[in-house]
C-alpha cells in the first residue's frame, strides 16, 4: 500500500495533473448532462486551470504544466462554444455513449500498432514502417477471408503477412545494419506497393467482395441496457454492445504488454536490449535474437491494427486505406513515453477527435474538419517534442555490432 502512494504524484506534480481534470471540467459544465448556459462558468473554471499549469511550469514541472494549460485552454474554448450551441444540438452531437463506442473503434488500430511500436522500440529498433505493416495486414485479412470463407482464417492472414514486413524491417536494420528511419520508409513505400498491385491484379475495378464476406462479428452485451438506473444502463449499453472481439482484444493487449514488459524476465531482458545491448550480450543476452523476435512481434501487432480496420471497421479494403494511422500510432507510443497505458490514453485521445469530428458533422462541417485534422496535428507535436521531451530508450536507432 505505501509504494501505492508513494508512486502518486507528489507537490507541484500533483498540482498540474489537479489541473489537468479542472480543464477537461470547464468543457463538461456546458455539456450533457450538466449544460450550464452561462458562458462565466467554462471561462472562469477554465482561466483557473491555465493558472494551476502556469503554477506548475513556473515550479519546473513543464511537462505536467503543459498539459494543464493546454487542458485549459481546451475547455475553455469547448465549454465556451458549447453555450453559444441549441440545446438540440448539443444533445445530438454529445451522445456520451455513442462518442465512447466510436472512440473505441477508432482507437483500436491504434492500439494495436502503438502497441506494436512499443515492442521494437523498447529493443532498440525504430520502427517507421508500422504504416506499411497495417496496410498488409488490412489486405490480406481481407483476402484470407474472402478466399477461405472465414473471419479467423482472414485474421491469421492478415497477422502473418504484419509478420512477414517486420521479419524484413528486422533483417535490414539487425543483421544488415541499415539506416532504420530509411528502412522503415521502405517498408512502407513496398507495402503501399505490394497491396495495391494484388488489389488491382485480384480484384480489378470491382473492388473487394460487400456481400458473402465473412467479417468480425460483434459480442452481444445487449444486457447492458438493463442495468439501473436508465441512465446508465443506457450509457452501458450503446458504449459497448456494438463492439466487436479485437477491440476487447486490444484493451486485453495493453495489459499482457504491460505485464510482459515490466513485469516478466523476458520484458527485461526486452528493455535491457533496448537500452545497454552491449551489457545484455556480457551477461549472456542473444542481443540479436531478442530484438529479431521483437520487431517481428511489432508486425504481428501492426498487422492486427490493419485487420481490424479492414475486417472489423470497414469490411473492405482500399488502396492506402490505414491513411497516416501507422504515424499516429507511432505518435501516441511517444506521447505516452514508451509504456502501454501511456500508449492507450493517447490513442484514446486521437480516437475521441475523430469520433466527435464524425458527430460534429450535424452541426458544423467546418467545426468538424478542424476535429479530424486534431490527430495530425497533435501527431506533429508529439514528435516535436513541444510538449514536453519524452525520453526514448537509450540504445533506440543504434545499429548493434558484437565484438
Amino acid at each position: 500500500m505505501n509504494g501505492l502512494v508513494d508512486r502518486l504524484p507528489h507537490g507541484w506534480r500533483a498540482v498540474g495533473w489537479a489541473g489537468v481534470v479542472v480543464g477537461i471540467g470547464a468543457a463538461l459544465v456546458s455539456l450533457p448532462p450538466i449544460e450550464a448556459r452561462s458562458p462565466v462558468f467554462p471561462v472562469v473554471i477554465g482561466l483557473f486551470a491555465l493558472t494551476i499549469g502556469i503554477g506548475s511550469w513556473i515550479r519546473g514541472e513543464r511537462r505536467i504544466g503543459a498539459y494543464a494549460i493546454a487542458a485549459g485552454m481546451f475547455g475553455l474554448t469547448i465549454g465556451y462554444l458549447a453555450t453559444r450551441s441549441s440545446e438540440g444540438n448539443l444533445e445530438a452531437v454529445v451522445i456520451w455513449g455513442a462518442l465512447l463506442s466510436a472512440t473505441l473503434v477508432s482507437a483500436t488500430p491504434l492500439i494495436f500498432a502503438s502497441l506494436g511500436g512499443l515492442f521494437s522500440e523498447r529493443s532498440g529498433v525504430v520502427n517507421i514502417g508500422l504504416e506499411g505493416m497495417m496496410l498488409t495486414g488490412a489486405f490480406f485479412s481481407i483476402w484470407g477471408a474472402d478466399v477461405t470463407g472465414s473471419w479467423v482464417l482472414g485474421i491469421v492472414f492478415g497477422l502473418l503477412s504484419g509478420g512477414v514486413m517486420g521479419l524484413i524491417h528486422a533483417f535490414f536494420s539487425i543483421t544488415l545494419r541499415a539506416d532504420q528511419i530509411v528502412g522503415g520508409t521502405a517498408i512502407n513505400f513496398l507495402a503501399l506497393g505490394v497491396t495495391g498491385y494484388l488489389f488491382i491484379r485480384i480484384y480489378g475495378d470491382r473492388g473487394t467482395p460487400s456481400e458473402g464476406l465473412s467479417t468480425i462479428p460483434d459480442t452481444s452485451l445487449d444486457f447492458l441496457y438493463d442495468i439501473p438506473p436508465d441512465r446508465l444502463g443506457g450509457f452501458l449499453g450503446d458504449a459497448f454492445t456494438n463492439t466487436d472481439y479485437l477491440i476487447w482484444a486490444a484493451l486485453a493487449m495493453v495489459v499482457t504488454t504491460w505485464i510482459a514488459v515490466f513485469k516478466t524476465p523476458a520484458g527485461l531482458r526486452l528493455r535491457s536490449v533496448g537500452e545497454h545491448p552491449r551489457a545484455a550480450d556480457t551477461v549472456g543476452i542473444n542481443v540479436f535474437l531478442t530484438r529479431y523476435v521483437a520487431v517481428t512481434l511489432s508486425g504481428v501487432l501492426a498487422g492486427a491494427g490493419g485487420v481490424y480496420l479492414a475486417l472489423g471497421f470497414v469490411n473492405s479494403f482500399e488502396p492506402n486505406m490505414t491513411a497516416g494511422r501507422g504515424f499516429i500510432a507511432l505518435a501516441a507510443l511517444i506521447f505516452g513515453s514508451w509504456r502501454p497505458f501511456g500508449a492507450l490514453v493517447a490513442c484514446m485521445l486521437f480516437g475521441f477527435s475523430s469520433a466527435l469530428a464524425t458527430s460534429l458533422q450535424e452541426y458544423s462541417l467546418s467545426v468538424s474538419t478542424l476535429f479530424e485534422a486534431l490527430p495530425y496535428v497533435l501527431t506533429l507535436v508529439a514528435v516535436a517534442g513541444v510538449i514536453g521531451r519524452s525520453i526514448p530508450p537509450a540504445a533506440v536507432g543504434r545499429p548493434y555490432v558484437k565484438q
